[in-house]
């Protein structure tokens, strides 16, 4: 009997009855539909509001976009993996050869999906230390280059590094066929690579395959994982210093740094919930447990939140971008409500404070802001 993998083959998952397997797969089937095209409206939606609000070449926003693009990519492979499910054929052949190379597609979708991220959480940390510079050193025009030629260097490595990755497993596996080793109905449902490579395969460069696949997923998740964590941390301390070298500091400035904050949280946390499950259940494969409850929940969360990464990327901009236009439209009303006589008292309470240029407070610029 084969061991238990992400994703794994029908004859692999150790269910008492056929009729309950059939089942169970076909809830992940329904699950992995819906929530692989709510991850496709949602990246199209990111990619047509930037597009619209001509932002998408911005510094700031690009990585989003090529971001959002591989999401909207990996829902399509999962969206074509829901369609091409079938639990009453097996074909090894022609269908077990198509669901290996999605499943590969896939691989390199979301690995990429992992580095952009990373670098949209890179872009903005050097966005705020530039800001940051400019305040103190005036030395924006100089760390902005700096930032955009990095930046692009940092695309294009995000978009080689997933390809050169999976080169192997897409030409040794097909030129040793292992799509052949691989016999079951469901393979094309969950998108591991372990799916398609049996470690009971007769040659032992697909079982080798099938553990660097395994290898590629935990290391680039565990990396980019902690990369973000760290680079999220480093931005909302920066921010912080940020205003607090500004000496006073008006409600419209902590609103912005508190929408900052909550958003500094929700991305690492996305992230996780996206691929936590799939990462556990990657490492339970290797610890080659035993336990089907623990394997069917792994599964169905998986299910959900893998092929989500679109959909709650959308909800996490969509809301920053609307806390920001709500603050900046509150920051307007306050301003055409106040009379001159407050307006008159500002300027001299600001003529009272030190000297000095990282006192003066400044507005909070919109490009800050936006690239969250």
């Amino acid at each position: 009997m084969g061991s238990f993998a992400p994703g794994a083959a029908a004859q692999e998952f150790l269910l008492p009855q056929d009729l309950e397997k059939a089942q169970f797969f076909a809830v992940i089937h329904w699950i992995q539909a819906v929530t692989a095209t709510l991850s496709i409206m949602g990246s199209s939606s990111i990619i047509g509001y930037t597009i619209f609000q001509n932002s998408a070449r911005s510094p700031e926003v690009r990585p989003l976009v090529y971001l959002s693009l591989s999401d909207l990519f990996l829902g399509l492979c999962w969206l074509t993996g829901a369609l091409l499910y079938s639990k009453d054929a097996s074909h090894p052949t022609g269908e077990g050869s198509i669901c290996y190379n999605l499943q590969a597609t896939g691989q390199i979708f979301y690995v990429a999906s992992f580095l952009y991220t990373v670098n949209y959480t890179w872009q903005l940390y050097m966005d705020l230390k530039g800001k940051f510079n400019q305040h103190l050193h005036s030395q924006m025009p100089q760390m902005l280059s700096y930032s955009n030629q990095l930046g692009r260097i940092a695309i294009l490595f995000s978009s080689l590094i997933p390809i050169l990755l999976m080169v192997p497993v897409l030409g040794l596996g097909n030129h040793f066929r292992c799509p052949q080793n691989f016999t079951a109905e469901h393979g094309c449902l969950l998108l591991h690579m372990e799916n398609m490579l049996s470690t009971g395969s007769q040659h032992v460069t697909c079982t080798v395959l099938c553990l660097y696949s395994t290898g590629v997923f935990l290391i680039s998740f565990m990396v980019s994982f902690l990369a973000i964590l760290t680079l999220l941390i480093r931005a909302r301390m920066l921010y912080k210093r940020f205003v607090n070298s500004m000496g006073y500091v008006g409600d419209q400035q902590w609103a912005m740094l508190k929408v900052v904050e909550q958003a500094v949280v929700l991305y690492p946390v996305v992230f996780f919930c996206c691929w936590g499950p799939a990462f556990i259940l990657s490492i339970v494969k290797l610890a080659r447990m035993e336990n089907d409850s623990v394997y069917m929940a792994l599964y169905v969360l998986e299910a959900l939140t893998a092929s989500s990464q679109g959909f709650l990327n959308c909800v996490v901009y969509g809301w920053t971008q609307h806390m920001f236009h709500c603050v900046k439209r509150k920051a307007c009303r306050d301003v055409d409500t106040q009379t001159p006589l407050l307006r008159s008292q500002k300027r001299f309470y600001a003529s009272t404070l030190p000297a000095h240029p990282q006192a003066v407070a400044k507005p909070t610029s919109p490009s800050t802001t936006s690239v969250l």
